[in-house]
């Protein structure tokens, strides 16, 4: 299973990939600003497209796979090349295709009992998700007692108003968001606006 040093993305940009073009701008306009790393949900028919199109156009971004939630899912982005997977939540059948799969696998918890059966299944990371209607900070502060090995990528309801409170928590190693991509910002090919929120994110 890869490993990915996921301190040093810092902020996932959450994409919902409206065509491949348009992904591969904003993955340019992304890189650009200084992020190396940017998560494709399955949420679009494109998506898988726009996978391939952004590893063979933008190599040195890290394009990660989000909303991967069930083992066919999985199957398809091994397929594509992708070495980091992330899911909103996650059952047995999926934990246990994702410990065999070559590639890192985040689950989603939002719960105590969601980050035990992530770490049964030998999960290091797990995704706090959707992190500020379950919690937010304080939420993490709590599971860093019973779980302090466990690290975490909170994802939902992080804005460029709160992201950096997440990141100064301990057991918080990046987070998602998608401000920085929002359909209003690629539908009208805002790409300087995408590269200035994202060096933004990342100074």
């Amino acid at each position: 299973m890869q490993e990915h040093n996921l301190a040093s993305f810092r902020v996932l940009p959450v994409v919902t990939a409206r065509d491949v073009a348009s992904t591969v701008a904003l993955s340019r306009a992304l890189l650009a600003g200084g992020m190396r790393a940017i998560e494709i949900t399955l949420r679009t028919e494109a998506a898988l497209d726009a996978i391939a199109a952004v590893r063979e156009e933008v190599p040195e971004m890290l394009v990660a796979a989000g909303t991967v939630t069930n083992p066919g899912e999985l199957d398809q982005v091994v397929a594509a090349g992708v070495t980091l997977a992330l899911s909103p939540g996650a059952t047995d059948r999926l934990l246990a295709a994702a410990t065999e799969a070559p590639l890192q696998f985040i689950p989603g918890v939002a719960s105590a009992s969601d980050v035990m059966r992530a770490m049964d299944h030998g999960m290091a990371v797990c995704k706090l998700f959707p992190a500020t209607v379950v919690g937010g900070a304080s939420m993490l502060k709590a599971l860093g007692g019973p779980f302090p090995t466990m690290k975490f990528c909170p994802t939902g309801g992080l804005g460029a108003d709160n992201f950096r409170d997440f990141l100064a928590l301990p057991n918080v190693v990046c987070c998602g968001g998608s401000w920085m991509v929002t359909a209003d910002l690629v539908d009208n090919g805002r790409w300087d606006d995408i590269e200035r929120l994202a060096r933004e994110a990342m100074s």
